[in-house]
Order: C-alpha cells, then structure tokens, then sequence
C-alpha cells in the first residue's frame, strides 16, 4: 500500500477546499455585476437545466436542506428570477418556474462560464475528465458509511 499523505497540500480533500475556494474567487467578480451569490448561481444552473423543480428536489441536488434553501430562493424570487408557486395536488410541495429574466440570464451564464474554463488553463478533456472524478469521489462519499470513527 502506498504511503498515506502527512501534509496538507498531500491531501485531496485539502486540494479539493482550494479549488472550490480558487473556483469562488473568479466567479464572484462576474456575478457581482449581476447580483448573484455563487449559490444562487448554481441553483439557477440547476433550473435553466430544467425548469419547474419542486424545493425538495432542488435541495437535494444542492445539498442542501429546504430551511437553508428557502431563503435563497426567496432572494432570488425578490431579485425578479424565479416564481414560486404551490403545488395543485398538494399544497405541501413548493415549485420554482424561471422568470423571463431568470430565463435572459442564461445567456450572461455562458460567458461566465467560458471565462471560468479559461481561467483554469486546461483543456476541455481535462476539465472532463476532473469533473467525472469529482463526481464519483463525490458519489462515494455519499454512500459511504457514517457511523465511521478513527482508531
């Protein structure tokens, strides 16, 4: 077995905290502009993929709890983006339908977008090829035991 890593900078979830912390800086001077938090951003990524999401389903793609989510989406249906509207069969269920202007906003989000990928200097395979790890790191994370303590 390979040796375990003893310094920080060894470790991936180390490499992992400064990414996201790098990938936050060059994000937030373009959303600035538009008003927009990263969260925000991403929650209405995850709506201009489709639209019409119940706050539960939105949540859980987020990692989130619908408390913590709520008041973001109260922001962004303050900001004129999105519309929440109760659920016809059960009005327990909260939608979230894109606005007109949530819906212009996409068109800002590629630029962002493309800004992003240049600024990381790497090629669109790569990009790929780290995002498809992340996501199976992730997915393993998630289905790992819990109750796991250190000996």
């Amino acid at each position: 077995m390979n040796k375990l890593p003893e310094k920080a900078d060894e470790m991936f979830c180390y490499a992992v905290y400064n990414a996201s912390h790098a990938i936050n800086q060059v994000y937030g001077p373009m959303l600035r502009p538009l008003g927009l938090t990263y969260p925000q951003y991403i929650t209405l990524m995850l709506l201009w993929e489709r639209d019409q999401q119940g706050v539960s389903e939105l949540a859980a793609q987020l990692s989130l709890k619908t408390s913590t989510l709520t008041p973001l989406l109260k922001r962004l249906e303050n900001m004129g983006f999105v519309r929440r509207m109760r659920g016809t069969d059960d009005e327990r269920q909260v939608f979230v339908h894109l606005t007109d202007d949530g819906i212009a906003l996409h068109a800002a989000s590629r630029e962002i977008t493309s800004c992003l990928i240049e600024a990381t200097g790497l090629e669109l395979n790569a990009l790929k090829q780290i995002t498809d790890g992340l996501s199976r790191l992730t997915d393993n994370l998630k289905n790992a035991p819990k109750d796991r303590t250190a000996t």
